[in-house]
């Protein structure tokens, strides 16, 4: 009598398989019901949460609005994804891969939909001029680092920190094989900052946005699990770039939107004006 996973010849889904999300998980596509999108008054309509990959946006439009730049103004919209809400037919419209973050721009006639938050930081970056070197060098260092984000995290999220934290049952082999994964990114990072100020060089980039939601998190937020258990503190110029990149204005305010959980002055469900984000983050004097 073994233990041992044998698999079958042809994989079906038989049962659901565990775990925090288990109950959304399906091996198809494409909605499962019938629901427009709602539109607010902005060009930009973004639809999202405040994951990482939701993060990497909002933190993007803050930043372009910092730098004066109202074409850049947007309604943001809260996706439960808990809820399934991604899955409605205004959503799969938009991403018919059913993830946070999509985007529409409606400032340029027919609307513009945009999905894979990579995808929107380069959208975004290329639309206004910000963010992205001109020079090809610069640029392509920019880009490889934004690729190597888009390809890493994956690894981070839904490999460490899926066995580590949300599989039903916690197992040696892949908590270890995620984790040593997850280590030597960190360690490709460190590198990388030690003679670097920012992923791409000397300026910062979207390759900085697009990582500091998943690396810049994780080094922080030591006293979680997770952080201790990766001895997150050990990466010192992660650790100084991740500071660095969290005392911008932009990204406080970048982070908080469409974010339903943690303390009262960082849940902004939804946002429709620069007022919104002020109201809840005056909240954090009275912490």
């Amino acid at each position: 009598m073994t233990s041992e996973y044998i698999p079958p010849k042809v994989w079906t889904m038989e049962q659901e398989n565990g775990g925090e999300w288990a109950s959304i998980n399906r091996p198809d596509s494409g909605a499962r019901y019938q629901q427009e999108l709602p539109v607010g008054e902005h060009p930009i309509q973004l639809y999202s949460l405040a994951t990482p990959n939701g993060q990497k946006v909002t933190i993007m439009l803050e930043e372009l609005l910092a730098l004066g730049i109202k074409e850049a103004e947007y309604d943001a919209f809260l996706i439960r994804i808990g809820e399934s809400e991604q899955f409605s037919s205004g959503f799969v419209d938009v991403n018919p891969n059913s993830k946070i973050p999509a985007m529409v721009d409606r400032s340029e006639g027919e609307p513009i939909k945009v999905f894979e938050s990579g995808s929107i930081l380069l959208y975004l970056a290329e639309k206004f001029g910000h963010f992205l070197p001109e020079d090809r060098e610069q640029k392509t260092q920019v880009m490889n680092w934004l690729f190597w984000l888009q390809g890493s995290a994956p690894y981070l999220g839904g490999g460490f920190g899926h066995f580590y934290a949300y599989a039903p049952e916690k197992f040696e082999y892949p908590i270890n094989r995620f984790a040593m994964e997850a280590k030597r990114q960190l360690d490709v990072l460190d590198k990388r900052l030690a003679d670097n100020a920012y992923l791409g060089g000397e300026e910062y980039s979207i390759a900085d946005i697009a990582t500091w939601p998943w690396y810049g998190n994780l080094v922080l937020n030591n006293a979680y699990e997770a952080g201790e258990f990766l001895d997150v503190k050990s990466y010192k110029n992660v650790l100084r770039w991740a500071t660095m990149i969290s005392q911008r204005e932009a990204v406080q305010r970048g982070r908080i939107v469409n974010r339903p959980m943690g303390e009262e002055w960082e849940q902004l469900l939804e946002r429709h004006s620069s007022a919104d984000i002020d109201k809840v983050l005056a909240k954090k004097s009275d912490y």
